[in-house]
């Protein structure tokens, strides 16, 4: 019986959502008998890990769910959204707003169609700063606004998303009566691993085109990073063709590379999440303003 919908390989984000359930749940076990020494990069690690889950695992499900059977890609949701404390089925929509409006600039309204978009709160025509998109980003959600919007394609997925985020709340609660001392450390790993997402987020359009669709994201080709994340660095190819499987990113790459060079794909040599440390960092500056659509360069 055929078990993942698109291929075999699969596997290795399955296995890795539940590793990640599993090690939150060894935290927990440990913490009354673990010193401060090894539980401070235990939560840093657990924090990572949200943003690998968030860009890699739960990413590549949203464009390409894993199973063949519905039932178990319903499960697989719940564990994502239970491990990482948030709804699957919000970010899924949420993240198709991303790939309708691409890191959009604001209209003549000042909004953006992509509510992920870096432009969307800045105060000016430039992008907005790292540091706010960062640590503000978790906070600007409407699940309302968003709930409304799923429950108008689907009803039902709306009400599936309730579930993931009331099972996230009543786990919270059930942690702090068995052990407050571990949610008041949870907590603060819980919202770092969010930041880190974000950050992820930012440095994957910052300097990217918004208008032109081969470069509406930027790359990182850095080999161990794409290996742990799902090929998540193949970012531009990814917005240029979404529904493109994970295992074959660098076959998409190898494909339309020459496009992008005319283009002017903007590439990164570190991880996205290190972008700030890119050698060729560009300026905050309107995109637009140089001759190829992008920020300039410092």
């Amino acid at each position: 019986m055929k078990v993942f919908a698109h291929s075999p390989k699969d596997i290795a984000p399955v296995a890795s959502a539940l590793a990640h359930a599993a090690y939150l749940i060894f935290l927990f076990v440990i913490f009354p008998k673990a010193p401060w020494w090894l539980l401070v990069p235990l939560g840093f690690i657990y924090s990572v890990s949200i943003s690998w889950n968030i860009n890699g695992i739960a990413h590549n499900f949203i464009h390409n769910p894993y199973f063949v059977w519905s039932p178990l890609n319903r499960a697989f949701s719940w564990l994502l959204s239970v491990t990482m404390g948030f709804s699957q089925q919000f970010y899924d929509l949420v993240h198709h707003r991303h790939h309708q409006g691409n890191s959009d600039r604001k209209d003549e309204n000042g909004d953006t169609v992509d509510w992920l978009s870096i432009y969307r709160h800045s105060h000016d025509e430039k992008p907005e700063s790292p540091w706010t998109y960062t640590f503000f980003g978790y906070f600007r959600d409407d699940p309302k606004v968003i709930y409304n919007e799923i429950k108008r394609r689907s009803p039902f997925n709306a009400r599936w998303g309730v579930f993931e985020i009331a099972s996230w709340v009543c786990l919270v609660i059930f942690g702090f009566v068995l052990n407050w001392k571990f949610m008041l450390f949870f907590f603060p790993c819980y919202y770092f691993g969010h930041c880190l997402s974000y950050l992820n987020g930012y440095y994957l359009h910052y300097g990217s085109n918004p208008d032109l669709p081969i470069a509406w994201g930027v790359s990182s080709y850095h080999k161990l990073y794409n290996w742990l994340w799902f090929n998540n660095g193949y970012h531009a190819e990814h917005h240029y063709r979404p529904r493109q499987h994970w295992t074959r990113m660098h076959e998409l790459h190898e494909q339309i590379q020459e496009e992008q060079r005319k283009a002017g794909v903007r590439v990164i040599t570190p991880p996205h999440a290190l972008g700030f440390l890119d050698p060729d960092l560009p300026k905050r500056v309107p995109a637009g303003n140089s001759p190829d659509g992008r920020p300039e360069h410092a």
